[in-house]
């Protein structure tokens, strides 16, 4: 390995801090893979996870089938298709067992499906999927991310099942130390991404039903203020019509305990579901499917969705049918895209400026999918044809920027001290972004993403039946219109119009005026 990238990953070893390095190591190092061995004799070497992208594979086994066949009154055959994928796939062999995530996962729908049907868990199933998430917790708190959540949660759930007051006990602490850390007072979660907040809060939802139904520890006051927080915040982000989400940050189409029937791309039942359990409020779909079955009852109080907005990595504005969602900082902990600044602007259900998506993780081709996460996959600057911070791994970047508020938006700072701030400011359907640039840059490219549509090109910008852009600054502009790609699900891409404004050297002052149609 050369001398820079050590140092480079010297650099994200530090911004990511002690706790999380300390914890991956311990969870995938030397004394992992012996006390790997001795608990789960045959397991795979975690560190394959970094090698193949087995999210494709992991999606359909985890068992998301199991509690619509309960809802069905098929719960008995529910429990009998755990019993044969565990006879067909023997405990901790193979790619399906090297996540302790999806081990829990698993964990949750089929008890999930167990509590609906009033029929008992298989035990030998809920005990070999318990083993598998008590194995390696450090490995998932090293994350920072759902994991830890999804891994606590299933501990809990199993021991619950199980009788085991102990592992119960260790489940529900682990659960509330990882919400209280992941999980900021004003909602935001440590992943900046709407799509795994709102897998965060499935979790979570049918956690605590099946936990008063089986009878375990009480969620805290302080644990029931944040989820209740987040479920606000992923209000704030869904489309009321659609229930499409912003496709921020990482984006895989991950759907938890879906007893709605809406998919990856509908979150609206999740919303519904989280607004019952921790706000005692409706997200306005009263008619739910999913909350029905659960007997939840419909509150009368709505949550509230302000018209202005602001939490730790994000800021939102709305008017006039409008609203506008911005990547601002700081950040809290690992970014998983390159999108500092990123603009997403929707006109009702139109997501007319948008994010690229994440295509996926681990594919054939590295380089297309690092590009998906890189900057010029989002609506904000690139400068010099490079990323805000280098890649030192595929979910890793170093050198995180510098960043701090600005009345209406945000700015940051690179370690090559290129500066960049961005103010959005509203006036009934007419939108202006304020970006100015400064620091040593050969071309800055400031970049829309659009909405597929009959796009042309005008002399500030482009134009088209759903929106005008107009662009211009207090230096020279090139503008054009190219093709880009955007993935709106995993593993699949497709054409998007791109706006590209291209500037020289030196210090900038640019100015984006949207009109709505």
């Amino acid at each position: 390995m050369s001398q820079s990238v050590w140092l480079l990953r010297l650099s994200a070893a530090r911004q990511l801090g002690l706790r999380p390095v300390a914890l991956a190591l311990l969870g995938r190092g030397p004394w992992a893979r012996r006390r790997l061995r001795r608990a789960l004799p045959g397991l795979t070497h975690t560190d394959t996870l970094g090698e193949e992208d087995l999210r494709p594979l992991w999606e359909t086994h985890r068992w998301a089938g199991l509690p619509a066949l309960a809802l069905a009154g098929e719960g008995a055959r529910a429990m009998e298709e755990a019993r044969a994928w565990l006879a067909a796939h023997p405990p901790f062999r193979g790619p399906l067992w090297l996540c302790g995530q999806e081990a829990a996962l698993r964990a949750l729908h089929l008890l999930l499906a167990a509590q609906i049907a009033r029929v008992a868990a298989p035990a030998e199933v809920v005990t070999a999927l318990a083993r598998r998430i008590a194995a390696n917790p450090a490995y998932a708190m090293a994350q920072d991310n759902n994991h830890p959540i999804s891994e606590a949660a299933g501990l809990m759930l199993c021991g619950l099942s199980l009788g085991d007051a102990a592992m119960a006990a260790r489940g529900a602490r682990r659960f509330e130390a990882s919400v209280a850390r992941l999980v900021h007072p004003d909602g935001s979660f440590a992943q900046p991404s709407p799509a795994y907040h709102r897998m965060m809060l499935d979790v979570a939802a049918v956690t605590e039903w099946l936990r008063t139904r089986m009878g375990g520890p009480p969620l805290s006051p302080e644990a029931r203020g944040r989820l209740g927080a987040a479920t606000d915040w992923l209000d704030r982000v869904t489309c009321r019509q659609t229930g499409a989400l912003p496709r921020i940050g990482h984006q895989d189409g991950s759907c938890v305990a879906d007893l709605s029937g809406c998919g990856p791309d509908d979150a609206r039942g999740s919303v519904e579901r989280a607004a019952r359990m921790f706000c005692d409020a409706t997200a306005g779909f009263p008619d739910d499917p999913g909350c029905a079955a659960l007997g939840l009852p419909r509150p009368e109080s709505p949550l509230f969705r302000e018209a202005q907005w602001r939490s730790q990595g994000f800021l939102g504005r709305s008017e006039a049918g409008a609203r506008a969602i911005l990547r601002t900082g700081p950040l809290r902990f690992r970014p998983g895209h390159a999108d500092l600044l990123h603009l997403d602007l929707w006109d009702g259900p139109v997501n007319l400026l948008r994010d690229g998506g994440s295509f996926a993780y681990n594919p054939s081709d590295p380089a297309r999918a690092a590009a998906f996460q890189g900057t010029a996959a989002h609506n904000t600057i690139g400068f010099d044809g490079e990323d805000q911070m280098p890649r030192v791994g595929t979910f890793l970047f170093a050198r995180w920027p510098r960043t701090g508020p600005l009345p209406d938006g945000g700015w940051m700072r690179d370690h090559r001290g290129r500066r960049h701030a961005r103010e959005v400011t509203v006036e009934g359907r007419v939108w202006t972004v304020r970006d100015s640039i400064a620091g040593p840059h050969r071309e800055a490219v400031l970049r829309w993403r659009l909405a597929p549509g009959e796009w042309r090109p005008t002399e500030t910008g482009v134009a088209s039946p759903m929106a005008r852009l107009d662009v211009t600054a207090d230096q020279p502009l090139r503008h054009r219109l190219v093709m880009g790609e955007e993935s709106l699900a995993y593993g699949q891409a497709s054409p998007a119009p791109v706006l590209e404004v291209a500037l020289g050297p030196g210090p900038a002052r640019i100015e984006t005026r949207i009109t709505l149609s």
